[in-house]
């Protein structure tokens, strides 16, 4: 797996871990933590976890067994 991927995996699993918080607790953790969900900071980390998620869209197609 490439670095690029490997970072957007990452990336993309904060993400999911953020709106299970939502879907929970109806608690934004990216939100909280930089002042708001429409601060700028927190609408460049939305696009970049979203950009994220469009890499790993890559993985679908890989073969899981390394081959």
């Amino acid at each position: 797996m490439q670095t690029l991927q490997k970072i957007a995996l990452v990336l993309t699993i904060i993400g999911a871990l953020n709106w299970g918080l939502v879907g929970l607790f109806q608690f934004d953790l990216v939100a909280s933590l930089f002042g708001g969900s429409d601060e700028i900071i927190s609408r460049v980390i939305y696009t970049v976890i979203g950009l994220a998620g469009i890499i790993n869209i890559g993985l679908l197609f890989n073969d899981l067994e390394g081959k």
